[in-house]
């Protein structure tokens, strides 16, 4: 059995520990720094752990396809694998910890004026005082409760708000960080009571333009928006509509509709609204690095052992 590695931001400890396990278990294990390195004579793969569309769009034979992100829709389109029945998993739990600390650093920078002050610092300006808000006591709704938003629940937990409201597909979340988990359909109920909404969705037909004009106008006003799941769950245009009006006091989106986000897009010159180019999650930190190795590898092992795989993808679903 073959395993093709393709993952550059693995380091050399990783792959040591990769082809130890696979020799374990009986797996070749072949590694490539991209895509465009992989040989034609090792488009047989039975696994892939990286990202090879050349090899998953033409293969009939690849069994397993691992990516070491968390997001799937863009594996979703008719065609991408040539084998149908090829199995897909992500790494849906080795983000949490960088995409909350995200998180809570950009709820920061907007509640305490931080751009505002270190736009005055490149421009030589001692500022004045500027109006505070504070994560203590503030109404913080959870909008998708996975890994990434329970993660940054259980962080924001530690600032004292008034309440974590989690909102869910299911609307079941165990987890003692939120004080109460609803289903997506009471979202409105949620929203005119909510100054801080974080939202790290899925892209799925279910959650494109979930947070529309319309639910943006239930927010009250002052209240801030953080996204850090897909572009397409929010109307761009009624976003910067509503940071314009200063209905919203703040926003900070970490991805966009259309990626890279294009040089005329209006959502540069939209005031009060931070933007970092989709670096929330990716393998910068050494423990993310670590994780997705480890949950690959668990994977790994069920695999060959005929276990179901922790991370299987539900492709009806998109995620």
């Amino acid at each position: 059995m073959k395993l093709i590695v393709v993952n550059k931001m693995l380091e050399q400890k990783h792959r040591d520990r990769i082809r130890q396990v696979a020799s374990e278990l009986g797996v070749d294990a072949v590694f490539y720094e991209d895509e465009a390195d992989i040989p034609q004579s090792d488009y047989d793969a039975d696994i892939i752990y990286g990202f090879a569309p050349s090899i998953t769009r033409t293969s009939r034979t690849l069994k397993w396809l691992c990516v070491p992100w968390a997001g799937v829709d863009s594996l979703m389109a008719p065609g991408y694998f040539a084998n149908e029945d090829c199995l897909l998993t992500n790494s849906a739990g080795a983000f949490g910890v960088a995409i909350a600390e995200h998180m809570i650093a950009v709820a920061l920078m907007m509640m305490r004026s931080m751009d505002v002050f270190l736009e005055g610092r490149r421009e030589c300006r001692w500022l004045p005082p500027l109006p505070q808000r504070s994560l203590k006591d503030s109404r913080i709704t959870v909008l998708g409760t996975g890994d990434i938003g329970t993660s940054f629940a259980r962080r924001a937990r530690a600032f004292e708000p008034r309440r974590i409201v989690g909102v869910c597909r299911s609307g079941k979340n165990g987890d003692p960080s939120y004080d109460e988990v609803l289903p997506v359909d009471r979202l409105d109920e949620i929203l005119p009571g909510t100054d801080l909404l974080a939202m790290s969705l899925p892209s799925t037909a279910e959650t494109k333009g979930i947070l529309s004009r319309g639910r943006i106008s239930l927010l009250p006003e002052g209240a801030y928006i953080i996204n850090v799941g897909r572009g397409s769950v929010i109307d761009e245009a009624a976003l910067a509509d509503g940071l314009e009006s200063s209905h919203l006091a703040g926003a900070a989106l970490d991805v966009f509709q259309t990626e890279p986000l294009p040089a005329d897009s209006p959502l540069w010159k939209t005031k009060n609204l931070l933007i970092t180019p989709h670096v929330s999650g990716i393998m910068m930190l050494p423990y993310t690095r670590d994780r997705n190795v480890d949950l690959f590898l668990e994977d790994l092992h069920n695999y060959i052992e005929g276990n179901p795989l922790r991370g299987l993808v539900d492709r009806k679903l998109g995620y």
